[in-house]
């Protein structure tokens, strides 16, 4: 029977992917430790690094899968404008699905790389929120909200940075 972390899951506070996050990775880490098994919080403390030995958790296989199968469509498109085979950078060969490819297309072709990075984390997003159904204060609820604070912590990162220095870091390396 899967546990349940009914206070843990309901003292979180909601994320909206608009939004800056509550609080970081590891303060969310900290606040799991004394309120789940130790065999739950190494799978969240694992989770920024790939999580690949957890495919067995149907929520985690799903998001990794769906992930994959992103940027797997991400290199086909890249390697095509480049005249490159795909083949040597793909992860594993599943089928993506239509919407999958449209929407690792329209992050491609849009013309600000940042506007296309922020489509494809919005993807991801709502791909979370999928997943979210039906779960409610279990392990797999962790799981999809620790994915959905590490894309908000990224963005902060993103918008947090020196941009002066980094275009001078830029045009300096060319």
């Amino acid at each position: 029977m899967p546990s349940h972390y009914i206070y843990l899951i309901s003292s979180l506070p909601l994320l909206h992917f608009t939004h800056e996050p509550p609080f970081s990775f590891d303060k969310f880490l900290e606040r799991c430790v004394q309120l789940i098994p130790e065999e739950d919080e190494d799978l969240l403390r694992s989770l920024p690094s790939g999580a690949k030995n957890f495919r067995q958790i149907p929520v985690l296989k799903a998001w990794l899968d769906f992930d994959t199968m992103l940027r797997n469509e991400l290199v086909k498109i890249r390697a095509s404008r480049r005249r490159v085979d795909p083949e040597k950078y793909l992860r594993q060969d599943s089928y993506a699905g239509p919407s999958i490819y449209h929407i690792a297309l329209a992050a491609h072709r849009n013309p600000s790389v940042l506007e296309g990075e922020r489509s494809l984390d919005e993807a991801r997003w709502n791909y979370l929120e999928e997943l979210a159904f039906g779960h409610y204060f279990d392990l797999s609820l962790l799981i999809i909200y620790a994915y959905k604070l590490l894309i908000l912590e990224r963005w902060q990162r993103i918008y947090s940075a020196d941009k002066d220095r980094l275009l001078e870091e830029a045009v300096s390396q060319e």
